[in-house]
């Protein structure tokens, strides 16, 4: 079971824009877009992760300049992590972000946000509080967490 980053195997595009699209509701069209943009632009702040396990995508993550939140100076954004229920409570939340702060860090990046619900979850692996932002759809309030990269 390994992380794998999309831009060094663009042939799981569409096996990962499905598996992705199955958990979030976004058309598949819309992953396939932003995995070509970390193919095409390899150092681009767009990248996209999935751990795969006897063939199946188990676990994933992305990263895109905006989560749909109004604040656009608060860029790059983790977004979309997703593991399998029957592989939840192992840790592997924690090693796919570790990978993307190592991985974003390698190519150059110092912060990166994400936007949740979620009240203790990403504290764990060292994200911070930041601020609450809108997001754009629905003007709801949303927590905003910040990690330095090393």
């Amino acid at each position: 079971m390994d992380i794998m980053n999309i831009r060094d195997n663009p042939t799981f595009i569409n096996q990962a824009s499905e598996w992705f699209s199955s958990k979030w509701g976004v058309p598949v069209d819309s992953y396939k877009e932003s995995m070509a943009e970390c193919i095409d632009y390899p150092r681009s702040q767009t990248q996209w992760y999935v751990v795969r396990m006897k063939g199946k995508i188990i676990a994933g993550a992305g990263v895109i300049e905006n989560d749909f939140h109004n604040r656009k100076d608060l860029t790059p954004n983790l977004c979309a992590l997703y593991v399998e229920e029957s592989h939840r409570s192992k840790g592997l939340a924690g090693k796919i972000l570790n990978h993307i702060v190592n991985d974003m860090n390698d190519l150059g990046f110092t912060t990166l946000y994400l936007i949740t619900d979620h009240t203790t979850f990403y504290e764990k692996y060292d994200w911070v509080y930041y601020c609450a932002v809108q997001e754009e759809e629905t003007n709801d309030s949303v927590r905003m967490y910040r990690h330095d990269t090393p």
